[in-house]
């Protein structure tokens, strides 16, 4: 697109992103006011302005120019001047004292304002200290669009540009020009790739040590977004020559690692396991307080609670099993029950709760999700809520780095100084729960609370890093309950049956025969996109009771014919598309948000403001934190304030600025990940082949076990036998099994010592 340069003054500031710089505002050109878009943070009214890039024009608001540069110059004529003055760019000059100014030095303001601002205060009504401010105001956006303009040389522009500048101010020229890998550690937003670009224009040599080690950390950083708490080493060098696409001999990598863990940025544990140090710390913690919270209760009488289990609870019918999990729960400081889909979790839950209430005690419910959550309550008839809310999310701070993020106790009212009240915690759904979630958990928990964990370890694991249910079971450190008998109603479900089969590897029967369980053969992705259209749009909710809202599709995979993102586009053209009444908002590339559509928040966010409106549209609850796979419905967009409205589950409204809706993606398809702890009425699971790692028996075993009354699976058979025969999975590197096992040791040894000095003293 050609690229246009105008200029001309401010005239009006019409909206701005405080987060972002993202700016309208309205340009006074000689010949027009033009309505211009972009990154305009340090912009104010009545600035001259010389800005550089193209007339769109815009479905709703006509044409536009979008700046992608520009440049703000104190005017150097005089009655320009006198205008700039006079319009509020500069806080407490109004028009009469901008008259004044003028006046008194001319053609030469600009300079005396840039060069001598002292001067100013021979004026009448402008004292010396009104001099100084006035001063400190004209160099403040004079750095800042220096700043701007420097940093526009090496492809920094917007928000990032703004954040790179209020991080590190007049030291930002030190930090580009010498090491602008620090950046990627330090401001949030920036990461290595960023950095590397930068680095490159500035001249950095591609063997840096700055740059190797800023490399390592990254590394790690990626990793743990693929759900790992550590690397090896050997795999942390190979991906590294990858990422830096060059050779480094092993000793210097090496000696690298030791530099970085004298500076305390990673942590190593035998044998050769390198961690990013907050991840480090997690899991040590983690396994220091689990072992304690188990420790600290001290066991009953077996006999006594089974008999007291039996005399309360004689009108359930239970398996022994569920009793057994139910004494855990009375009996041990921590304890685990597991067990795949109509296996009688939910049953010994609601057995526990029944029991440990009517023994006066207190108990609290929780899962990671709202949906999750949601479904324990109307299982067990008593509240559950999820462990942030239940934590008492209330934010962090922008500048808090991303480690400290993870496991700074300040972003939850509850902590370890002012813990939860309660005899007994149970947590649903743990599978999903990763290291940091797990973390803030036990930290608010003091010790003399009993923890009941529950969850499938065949599910998929947690979104974030770590595989704690997973490692603390294999510890075999604590009680663990596990349920395999599928009970008489559950085994009427082909569900439930198949998912029980599709775990085993063993064969699905396909024929349609089933109520709640079928497979519709379609080769070409274009039949099985119109097979899952009419399913979704019509046969389902008819067949299950269901809205269409409720009805979910899901895939293995994000990209590709039918992957979430082209699935997503066709269903929302086809389920909610464009009408007059419907207001929306299209993104640059092309992405549309309309009234209607649904919606699924792709990031945990602890300050995103929600509240919970009564009858008559009243606020009656507010709180803070919207997180990673929270689903809803976009129900207004706003172009006067330009925010869109979403309604999430538990009737959750939140509001989004058109400059955050980065976080926002269209939900009317998700990932099997996305889904987790989630459940409903119907899935539909199109299938036509993909990576290998992404078609995994645990995948569509995840996908199969979500659904209430129906499952229909469209597309290729031999994809679907492909992945139930495909057991491998993406390995996931963990550590706390580990960590338990050696800090039991530690403990046990420190008991015996005590032992052994008690029996000393006797003698």
């Amino acid at each position: 697109m050609e690229q246009t340069q105008i200029e001309g003054i401010a005239e009006r500031i019409i909206f701005r992103s405080p987060e972002t710089g993202y700016t309208v505002l309205e340009l006074t050109t000689e010949e027009d006011e033009i309505v211009c878009v972009g990154n305009l943070p340090s912009v104010s009214k009545g600035e001259n302005l010389k800005l550089t890039g193209s007339f769109t024009t815009h479905a709703t608001y006509g044409e536009q120019f979008k700046v992608e540069f520009f440049e703000a110059t104190i005017p150097s004529d005089a009655l320009s001047m006198e205008r700039y003055l006079g319009s509020g760019a500069i806080k407490g000059i109004g028009q009469a004292l901008a008259t004044r100014i003028v006046k008194k030095f001319g053609a030469d303001t600009k300079r005396i304002l840039e060069e001598e601002p002292e001067r100013l205060s021979e004026i009448k009504g402008i004292s010396e200290s009104k001099a100084r401010d006035i001063a400190e105001q004209t160099a403040g956006k004079k750095d800042l669009r220096d700043a701007m303009l420097f940093l526009a040389k090496y492809g920094i522009n917007g928000k990032i540009a703004v954040k790179i500048y209020e991080h590190y101010h007049e030291s930002l020229y030190e930090v580009i020009r010498e090491n602008p890998y620090r950046m990627a550690d330090e401001v949030r937003g920036i990461g290595f790739r960023t950095a590397d670009e930068i680095a490159e224009r500035v001249g950095i040599k591609a063997d840096s040590e700055f740059r190797i080690k800023s490399g390592i950390l990254y590394v790690l950083t990626l990793a743990s977004g693929s759900g790992n708490t550590y690397l090896p080493k050997d795999k942390l060098y190979s991906e590294l020559l990858l990422l830096l696409r060059m050779d480094i001999q092993r000793s210097y990598f090496d000696t690298l690692i030791d530099n970085l863990k004298t500076e305390w940025r990673i942590r190593e544990m035998e044998p050769d396991r390198i961690y990013l140090s907050y991840y480090y710390r997690l899991e040590d913690k983690c396994a220091d307080m689990l072992l304690s919270l188990d420790r600290a209760v001290s066991d009953e009488d077996s006999l006594n609670v089974k008999i007291d289990i039996d005399n309360s609870l004689k009108n359930m019918s239970l398996e022994e099993r569920q009793v057994d999990a139910i004494e855990s729960a009375a009996k041990k400081g921590v304890s685990i029950l597991t067990g795949g889909p109509g296996t009688g979790k939910t049953t010994a839950i609601n057995g526990m709760i029944r029991f440990l209430i009517g023994r006066g005690e207190e108990v609290l419910l929780a899962a990671p999700t709202g949906r999750a959550a949601k479904r324990m309550t109307e299982a067990t008839g008593y509240e559950a809520k999820t462990i942030h809310r239940m934590l008492e999310v209330h934010g962090i701070s922008d500048d808090t780095e991303e480690g400290a993020e993870r496991i700074n106790d300040g972003m939850f009212e509850r902590n370890s100084d002012n813990p939860l009240e309660a005899d007994v915690i149970i947590i649903d759904e743990m599978s999903m729960v990763d290291i940091s979630v797990f973390y803030a958990l036990l930290s608010a928990i003091p010790e003399g609370t009993r923890l009941v964990l529950v969850g499938d370890i065949n599910q998929l694991p947690s979104v974030g890093p770590g595989n704690v249910l997973k490692d603390i079971i294999n510890s075999d450190c604590f009680t663990v309950t596990r349920l395999e008998k599928i009970f008489r109603q559950a085994a009427e479900s082909d569900i439930v049956m198949n998912a029980h089969k599709i775990n085993r590897g063993e064969e699905i029967e396909l024929s349609n025969k089933s109520k709640d369980f079928f497979f519709l053969e379609r080769k070409d992705a274009a039949y099985v996109m119109a097979a899952v259209w009419k399913l979704v749009a019509e046969k389902l909710p008819k067949y299950v009771y269901a809205s269409i809202s409720d009805i979910q599709v899901m895939s293995p995979m994000k990209k590709g014919a039918l992957g979430t993102m082209k699935l997503n586009d066709d269903l929302q053209m086809a389920l909610n598309p464009p009408l007059r009444s419907k207001n929306q908002f299209e993104f640059a590339d092309g992405k549309i948000f309309r009234v209607g559509d649904k919606g699924m928040q792709t990031r945990n966010d602890y300050k995103a403001e929600w509240e919970i409106r009564g009858k008559y549209g009243i606020p009656k609850e507010r709180g803070l934190g919207v997180f990673n796979g929270d689903t809803g419905v976009i129900t207004e967009i706003n172009d006067t304030i330009r925010t869109i409205t979403v309604m999430f589950d538990e009737n959750k409204i939140v509001e989004y600025p058109f400059s955050d809706l980065d976080e926002l993606e269209l939900a009317y398809a998700i990932t099997i990940h996305k889904s987790q702890g989630s459940e409903y009425p119907a899935v539909i699971i199109p299938l036509r082949g993909g990576p290998r790692k992404l078609l995994a028996t645990n995948v569509i075993y995840n996908e199969v076990k979500k659904e209430k009354k129906c499952v229909v699976l469209v597309g290729s058979k031999e994809a679907f036998l492909s992945m139930i025969n495909n057991e491998d999975t993406r390995i996931r590197y963990s550590g706390l099994k580990d960590k338990i096992l050696s800090r039991k040791k530690i403990f046990d040894d420190i008991r015996r010592d005590q032992i052994m000095q008690d029996d000393i003293s006797i003698y």
